[in-house]
């Protein structure tokens, strides 16, 4: 029988369950914070032996005798087993930018905000359209972790698949990672969540509603009981601008979309020292794609010659499940994590057959499915007196699929149609990836200012080809001053490509079609390989400021790009032979009292040269120019920045403002990529206030108007390598937001 990584990490988990289920453990508590609640159940084995008695009365009269009991409640045990678990992971040589739950309810539309939304509050951080974000001149390669665990990423699409409502506090590394951080390195998302044994009982329901038809209802329960607690978390959304609008106008046409999330977490204390969890995320998103009317058809159908393109129905449907059980706790002075899961990832694009074979030439309905299974263990334990030893392991096995039921035109060799009858070609694709990486590192604190933290990372991946690579890291922290920190690092990476690929099989059949390719080129997706280097510093002024600044820089082999080539909203992976990226990061946080603020502005400059894999989706004239020339990434931003504003006027109202800015992606101009998009500023206001009343409690509202100033600005043009219809940032809305806690 072949053990999978699903089967191997059971067996670890069961056998340490039955292992330290038996043990009896005489640890002494760890002392609750000190905003922990204090009405938390205490777990059946955590009565002390020392009591006192207190006496009253029941509503009968009768007295009685009860012990009051030095507990070891559910709260202290899960506090110390939150910190065992965050020992897995340094933090050292990396830059960090924390966003917490009260950070994201003072953003404008608060837990409402997407995901991507967020980030972006981030230094260094560029949105793109579709939801997508660009860290660091890298196109996606994000990488997401939920308390500590790795969830693969979802197949390229635009809905969001997490819900800030989940989120305590989310971390954003980037620069030079840690050897314990690999596979996806553009930056670390370090998503902890919200737990029932921190908040107490209880939950809140609300609805956020406004401009475009939104419609959010959403509710949260959470709390915990003996030695179980629990967080769950949904909402469904839907409004009239679920893709970005393709034209300027206020009026999306055929933009409807209505999306599902929910998420959830329950987690048993096995004893003081173990912890049982498990962890499971559902999303279901569905997409109208908005047209762009007065286009002119390209190919005839049948007898037609015309074809209104504000009519087109373009349909894309996203789908993501993920689940995760993980064993977590301490063994002596070993701290670990051990967690075993599955992520299903699929996307399902509809076409409107007559339209898009007269826009297009092809009409494809598209069904795309990736399941992974992963197995991740971490551990970490001090030796000698001042060093702390990291390492383990990474496993993950994907089986991903495409079909495709594509009608496509008659064609010569020039590519002119030669019937208006379409051809019916069924093309279907599978492909099995395997990824396995293990890694171990120390953490030297040298002296008082100085921490050294170095290791190696081993990673192998397998799927058209077996690619492997050893990786050094090494990272140094240095307080200069008590107000002074100055970081550095350097980190090789290896990043494979996404398994969601097109294979050479797929292109042969379309020979002689409207769909058929000019240059079939290297197919074979190719891992990219590259050398980060890091500095930065980080200034504390006072108890309120605090100034970072960081500059990187990346060196490239075969840099891993992706493009929207096809009609579906759906993106393909290519190479460039070099690459070289660099920037630099400036930040600065202030927090006061009833102010809070931060301001973030970063340069970047990414670029590409010689494409080496899938050719096919480029013109000669491009390819040649880009074989002998470094040309700007699609995604390359000169000048990006966020920032944004609170004050408390008093406990029960708030009033902010936030802002982004970018100096504009990429589009074509006499080479491929070669102007730069007009730049753009968009400014968000808010308010917010809590009412209360005799019969109903406290309710929580928050007015919030984005894009104030209505600017009307340009995300994409529509040219640019792999970039498909243009695309617009969002027009003036007011929303708002009304909940309720019990």
């Amino acid at each position: 029988m072949k053990l999978t990584p699903l089967a191997i990490g059971l067996g670890l988990a069961l056998y340490a369950v039955t292992s330290y289920a038996s043990t009896t453990t005489t640890t002494t508590p760890t002392a609750a914070p000190a905003n922990a609640p204090s009405t938390a159940a205490a777990p059946a084995d955590s009565v002390a032996d020392d009591t006192t008695t207190d006496d009253s009365t029941d509503s009968g009269g009768n007295r009685n005798k009860r012990s009051k009991v030095k507990q070891l409640g559910a709260v202290n045990v899960n506090a110390a087993l939150d910190q065992a678990r965050n020992s897995l992971s340094p933090d050292t040589g990396s830059s960090q930018y924390v966003i917490t739950a009260q950070d994201i309810q003072a953003l404008p539309l608060g837990a409402s905000t997407p995901m991507n939304q967020v980030i972006l509050q981030a230094p260094g951080v560029v949105q793109d359209s579709y939801g997508q974000l660009h860290v660091r001149g890298d196109h996606a390669n994000l990488q997401y972790r939920i308390n500590g665990i790795m969830i693969p990423e979802s197949i390229s699409g635009f809905g969001q698949t997490l819900d800030p409502r989940t989120i305590q506090s989310v971390t954003l590394l980037d620069g030079a990672l840690p050897a314990q951080y690999g596979e996806r390195t553009a930056a670390v998302v370090d998503i902890t969540t919200k737990t029932g044994s921190d908040l107490g009982n209880g939950g809140t329901v609300g609805i956020t509603g406004g401009s475009f038809g939104t419609l959010n209802p959403f509710a949260s329960f959470w709390g915990s009981s003996g030695k179980w607690s629990y967080f769950f978390t949904g909402n469904y959304l839907e409004n009239n601008v679920g893709i970005e609008n393709p034209t300027a106008s206020r009026t999306p046409i055929h933009d409807r979309t209505n999306q599902v999330k929910a998420f959830g977490d329950v987690s048993y204390l096995i004893n003081n020292d173990t912890r049982l969890s498990v962890m499971f995320g559902v999303t279901n998103n569905r997409f109208q794609i908005p047209n762009n009317p007065g286009k002119t058809p390209q190919f005839g159908y049948l007898d037609i010659t015309n074809f209104n393109s504000a009519n087109l129905d373009e349909r894309q449907d996203e789908q993501t499940r993920f689940a995760n059980i993980a064993l977590q706790g301490k063994f002596g002075e070993t701290a670990y994590q051990i967690s075993v899961g599955q992520r299903y990832s699929a996307l399902q694009y509809y076409p409107d057959d007559i339209g898009d074979l007269m826009f297009n030439g092809v009409a494809g309905q598209i069904n795309q499915g990736d399941r992974a299974t992963t197995l991740q263990a971490d551990f970490s334990m001090p030796w000698a007196s001042d060093h702390t030893l990291r390492y383990g392991l990474y496993s993950e096995f994907d089986r991903a699929y495409t079909n495709t039921a594509s009608l496509v035109f008659p064609a010569n060799a020039a590519g002119e149609q030669t019937s208006t009858v379409p051809l019916g070609i069924f093309t279907s694709d599978r492909i099995l990836a395997k990824t396995d990486a293990a890694y171990i590192q120390d953490e030297w604190n040298i002296s008082d200012n100085w921490t050294l933290n170095y290791g190696l990372r081993g990673d192998r991946y397998e799927a058209f080809r077996e690619e492997s690579q050893l990786s050094p890291r090494v990272g140094v922290v240095w307080q200069a001053t008590e107000s002074t920190t100055v970081h550095a690092g350097y980190s090789r990476y290896f990043t494979p490509p996404q398994t969601e690929l097109i294979s050479s099989e797929d292109l042969a059949v379309f020979a002689n079609t409207t769909n058929a390719v000019k240059n079939y080129g290297n197919n074979t997706p190719l891992t990219e390989r590259s050398n980060y280097y890091d500095l930065g510093v980080s200034q504390n002024i006072g108890s309120s400021w605090t100034i970072g600044l960081d500059n990187y820089y990346r060196q490239v082999s075969r840099l891993q790009d992706e493009g929207q080539f096809g009609t579906a909203l759906i993106y393909s992976t290519f190479n460039y032979k070099y690459g070289k990226v660099r920037g630099n990061e400036f930040s600065v946080n202030y927090n006061n009292g009833p102010i809070t603020a931060y301001f973030n502005f970063s340069f970047n400059r990414a670029m590409g040269k010689d494409v080496i894999t899938s050719q096919y989706n480029f013109g000669p004239d491009e390819l040649a120019y880009i074989a002998d020339n470094f040309i700007h990434l699609d995604h390359d931003q000169k000048y990006t920045s966020s920032g944004g504003i609170n004050y408390a006027i008093d406990d029960s109202t708030k009033v902010g403002t936030d802002f982004l800015f970018g100096s504009g992606l990429r589009e074509d101009g006499l080479t491929p990529n070669g102007l730069s998009l007009p730049d753009y500023f968009q400014l968000n206001l808010d308010v917010s206030h809590d009412f209360n009343f005799d019969s109903f409690g406290k309710l929580h509202t928050s007015l919030a108007l984005i894009n104030a100033l209505d600017r009307v600005y340009e995300l994409r043009s529509g040219t640019g390598v792999g970039v498909g219809a243009p695309q617009f940032g969002p027009r003036r809305g007011v929303y708002l937001t009304l909940s309720k806690d019990f």
